[in-house]
């Protein structure tokens, strides 16, 4: 079992120990299952993240080498990237997704959709209250969902007050981080088209 439960004694999930005699084969056939599958996966992934950490950096040494072809020093990690075997067989994609937050002008813009709102009154259409009502709620950990309040970006209203809301919102967006992604796609023969070599266990 582990290294905490005693010679001869079986714990369950609750910390109960239990002769091993009083314990059925099938419970114990059902936990040694169990843990060896999921040892196992523990394994690949931890080859699964030595592998991305090496791919990451391949491609980052690749186009560090392409760009200074040119004389040009590479400015860092950040950039989109596409690179396409020369058979056109494979191709692999790196892209830089960032992730935004919000600064305190976040509070600027609220008060300033606010005051839309109310001097709406009635004639406000109830769509685009929902929204902003929606937008400006928060999780369980008190964030905001940042997809939801750009959405208000999107709605056309030209009112000054509105649109002075916006700029509250667009001058409050900070990247916090970037992380990478990496996908790697072979090309289908019969139809020509990318297909994603997929590494997650779902779907192989």
């Amino acid at each position: 079992m582990t290294e905490n439960t005693p010679s001869g004694y079986w714990k369950d999930a609750n910390g109960t120990l239990t002769p091993d005699s009083k314990v059925k084969d099938i419970d114990k056939l059902r936990h040694q299952v169990v843990v060896e599958l999921c040892e196992k996966a523990k394994e690949r992934r931890t080859e699964l993240s030595a592998f991305k950490m090496h791919s990451m950096s391949e491609v980052a040494a690749f186009v560090a080498t392409s760009i200074d072809q040119y004389g040009v020093k590479s400015g860092g990690q950040k950039g989109n990237v596409t690179l396409t075997s020369y058979d056109g067989r494979y191709k692999i994609v790196r892209q830089m997704q960032d992730k935004l937050v919000f600064g305190e002008q976040l509070m600027a813009a609220k008060d300033l959709i606010d005051e839309c709102v109310h001097t709406w009154a009635e004639g406000a259409n109830d769509n685009i209250k929902a929204l902003i009502n929606h937008a400006f709620q928060t999780d369980k950990e008190g964030k905001i969902n940042t997809s939801r309040v750009l959405q208000l970006r999107r709605i056309d209203i030209r009112e000054p007050k509105w649109l002075q809301a916006m700029q509250a919102i667009a001058d409050s967006m900070q990247t916090a981080s970037t992380k990478p992604y990496l996908r790697l796609y072979e090309r289908n023969e019969v139809t020509g088209d990318y297909e994603a070599i997929s590494l997650d266990m779902a779907v192989v």
